[in-house]
């Protein structure tokens, strides 16, 4: 197996635990994101980081959560990332993607299952990972949903994961030559949680006096929809033992 592992995405939340887990193993890790010089929409780059590449991680996110830009960001991605990795003798590719994704019609769950459908159409074998939303996507939520003294988060059943622990899932996936191609697989936290009680948890650890409301995004998600099915890998800490360990603040 050759020892050149190339990162979609490189330099992003998961993404940078991923390079540096490899790089801690002894393999030769790329990160590839436009701080790098790599474009995975344009191509720009591409060609030069796979040279020699024995696999691909898809890590990259897309620019917005709009469904028609998420959507067009995602197939592109791995259009290009498929056809180039053909040509350079890429040998296998390993996704990450999101848990619930396919009981949703529309938003940037439609766009992530886009995403896995053109990987899964292409020339290189793929295994796909479906995370829960990971600890960080805590803090995002509440700042993107703030407005003055209050902050909107949406009601949902989760089990919030480290995006660590779901980058060491996919730095194994990687390595294994005999993990791909595979059954689409999950990955979840240690237990169930509201990602409100969550937001709560986190505004009190950076002392921010700021109000947390619930609102609805979609029923689904307050009827379990993003919860992991019964196979899932289960991966610690908890929310609450993550946020005493980090470094969050007001």
């Amino acid at each position: 197996m050759q020892r050149k592992i190339a990162v979609a995405g490189g330099t992003g939340r998961v993404g940078s635990h991923i390079v540096e887990l490899l790089r801690e193993r002894g393999y030769e890790a790329v990160p590839m994101s436009r701080s790098t010089g790599v474009d995975v929409i344009t191509g720009e780059g591409l060609d030069a980081a796979l040279d020699g590449a024995g696999t691909i991680i898809d890590a990259a996110t897309g620019p917005s959560p709009d469904e028609a830009e998420a959507t067009a960001f995602f197939t592109a991605a791995a259009r290009n990332l498929q056809a180039a990795g053909e040509r350079a003798g890429v040998e296998r590719m390993v996704v990450v993607s999101i848990i619930g994704i396919d009981r949703f019609s529309g938003g940037y769950n439609a766009a992530k299952l886009a995403q896995e459908r053109v990987h899964e159409e292409g020339p290189l074998p793929v295994r796909i990972l479906r995370a829960t939303q990971f600890h960080e996507f805590v803090e995002q939520l509440v700042d993107w949903g703030r407005q003055g003294d209050v902050a909107s988060v949406p009601k949902m059943r989760t089990q919030l994961v480290a995006a660590r622990a779901v980058a060491e899932a996919l730095a194994d996936l990687a390595t294994d030559p005999g993990a791909v191609p595979g059954p689409t697989l999950e990955i979840a936290g240690p237990r169930e949680e509201s990602l409100v009680e969550a937001a709560a948890l986190l505004v009190a650890r950076r002392g921010d006096p700021v109000r947390i409301e619930s609102v609805t995004w979609d029923p689904l998600y307050e009827q379990g929809a993003a919860l992991p099915g019964p196979d899932a890998t289960l991966a610690g800490p908890t929310f609450e033992d993550w946020l005493a360990e980090s470094e969050v603040t007001a």
